[in-house]
């Protein structure tokens, strides 16, 4: 069986390939570089295909290497020798690898040892992996859920448009004439130069979401968390703003849903961004719990890096960008802005970057505790 992927799907695989490799999992410091003193060991890593398969990696020593059980049955085991060989060749492979999805040549082989048959966890959970890890001060063994984020290709990202995200609006005061003529406008920003058109001669109300589970996830949120989203698209589409920042200001201003005071949509778009982050998906129903319990695994690269100039050049104010240019670029000062939502000052954001070396950015932000922790 043939399989292929993206980067960021074969870095999945790879991580649980390295982790049972070492049986260690390492905290970083701002650099992303290995604190080599602090690590939880890693009991096993429990893998659910699918209803009828439970799949756990349990470490049982350098010496007996990994056994694998399916379904609780002992299937075989695989040294953690032979587990590094092989982590080592896919990631090799994976940083070869084309923009788009690939194959990587015996990976079927690896996939058949470890008895799966998936590269990846499903979109619609925010957990890519999931282990049981030991804390070595208190002697905790709890069971966490992480997510990967793979520096190896395309920046990743926090939510992806796609059929489940789209938002209805109705048109009016556009002839049938008028009408034909945007639709058949079909350039590269064919979507800002409809919404333009349409605004320059008629006007654009939001009625609905396409899809009920996603409305109901952001109603859980927020009773009019879809009409504030709903305002914000309308206005990025409209060229009035790029970033988050600019946005809020903007619907501040406006107030569409007559808020008493300012801060309101400031308050409200943070949760969003939060619930995002740590456990909604918008096709899949959401109860309002956090998946990611465990944090974040990190993939990073040590590639070309680049000079102290273009670390500058990163620094600097951003200019608004033309509606060509926003679909080609991303600004590290959206990123930024995104977390001054969020964290507001308790974050911290830096770019480390040495030419021959590679380039790290680190984000740190606080831990939450969930109330049934707390309990």
């Amino acid at each position: 069986m043939k399989l292929s992927g993206n980067k960021g799907e074969w870095s999945e695989l790879y991580v649980l390939l390295k982790l049972l490799s070492t049986g260690e999992l390492y905290a970083a410091d701002e650099k992303l570089q290995k604190i080599k003193d602090v690590y939880y060991p890693i009991l096993k890593i429990i893998r659910q295909e699918d209803e009828n398969k439970h799949l756990e990696y349990v470490i049982v020593s350098e010496e007996q290497g990994i056994e694998i059980h399916w379904n609780a049955e002992i299937i075989r085991s695989i040294t953690q020798k032979e587990m590094a060989k092989r982590a080592a060749y896919l990631y090799e492979k994976i940083v070869e690898g084309g923009s788009r999805a690939f194959e990587i040549p015996g990976s079927d082989t690896i996939m058949n040892e470890l008895a799966c048959t998936k590269i990846s966890a499903p979109s619609t959970d925010k957990t890519d992996i999931t282990m049981q890890i030991h804390d070595i001060n208190t002697g905790y063994e709890p069971i966490c859920g992480f997510s990967i984020k793979s520096e190896l290709g395309s920046a990743p990202t926090l939510l992806n448009a796609s059929g489940a995200t789209n938002f209805v609006y109705e048109v009016s005061g556009i002839s049938d004439e008028l009408a034909e003529q945007i639709n058949a406008i079909d350039s590269k920003t064919k979507i800002l130069d409809r919404i333009q058109m349409i605004t320059e001669n008629g006007t654009m109300k939001y009625s609905h979401m396409k899809n009920k589970v996603f409305s109901g996830n952001l109603m859980l949120i927020d009773t009019y968390m879809e009409e504030i989203i709903a305002h914000l698209l309308l206005l990025y589409y409209q060229n009035q703003a790029t970033d988050s920042d600019k946005l809020i200001r903007i619907i501040e201003e406006q107030n569409p849903l007559g808020y008493p005071r300012k801060g309101i949509y400031a308050y409200k778009f943070k949760k969003f961004l939060c619930s995002i982050a740590l456990g909604m998906m918008p096709s899949k129903e959401w109860d309002g719990h956090d998946e990611a319990n465990g944090g974040y695994v990190i993939v990073k690269d040590n590639g070309a890096g680049m000079s102290q100039d273009k670390l500058d050049e990163l620094s600097k104010p951003q200019r608004k960008l033309s509606s060509m240019e926003r679909g080609e670029h991303i600004g590290i000062k959206n990123i930024k802005e995104r977390l001054d939502y969020i964290y507001e000052n308790k974050y911290r954001f830096q770019i480390w970057s040495k030419e021959g070396e590679g380039t790290i950015v680190t984000i740190r932000i606080p831990a939450i505790v969930s109330s049934e922790t707390e309990k």
